[in-house]
């Protein structure tokens, strides 16, 4: 018995962070950071005040867990697009179209790419993003230099240049007065730009 209590102790904190998690997400997402209140945030969460500080530190604590869960989300959505792809570079185009129409729906626009870099700061929002997308970048560009499409070059430098691109690509989709329309603007100049990465060997 005695086992069994830590464990279910422990599956209840994870419950109610979940809990925490999903009612500031979609609260977040409908009103942005500022507008939202820890008091909201724990009446539809449906736990006490004392458990969303037991669970975080503040309401900026909340949100960067928010906001890092929905990133990995994105980062995985966008990674899923590589699978069934023989060439590397267009299975690269493929993720960034992804990643490009996931950032369009709402949530992510004002999460990820209006609200995090304001109220995380550049260089944490850029850390975030970087653990998550720079590793599935970096292989992807690996995978090009080993297979002979690109040219052999620093990997980790291009990939910080390339998630960089991307990382703008969406703000510029996300501050757009037509997002679709500048969707598919910018969908073209990362394939351009991935079409010049090709080795001419």
């Amino acid at each position: 018995m005695s086992t069994d209590i830590p464990r279910t102790k422990a599956a209840q904190s994870e419950a109610t962070r979940g809990r925490l998690l999903a009612a500031a997400r979609k609260l977040f997402a409908e009103r942005g950071f500022a507008d939202v209140g820890t008091e909201e945030i724990v009446r539809a969460a449906g736990v006490t005040r004392g458990a969303l500080y037991h669970q975080f530190e503040d309401k900026r604590a909340l949100f960067e867990a928010v906001f890092e869960e929905l990133e990995a989300e994105l980062i995985a959505e966008a990674g899923s697009r590589l699978a069934g792809q023989s060439d590397p570079l267009e299975a690269m185009k493929a993720a960034c179209r992804g990643w490009l129409e996931a950032c369009v729906r709402p949530e992510a626009q004002r999460i990820v790419l209006v609200d995090a870099p304001a109220v995380l700061g550049y260089d944490k929002w850029r850390e975030i993003g970087e653990r998550h997308g720079l590793g599935e970048v970096t292989m992807v560009c690996q995978v090009a230099m080993d297979a002979g499409v690109i040219e052999v070059q620093p990997v980790r430098p291009l990939a910080h240049v390339l998630v960089g691109a991307l990382d703008e690509a969406a703000l510029y989709v996300a501050r757009a007065e037509d997002p679709a329309s500048a969707l598919e603007e910018m969908d073209q100049v990362l394939v351009r730009m991935i079409d010049s990465m090709r080795s001419r060997a």
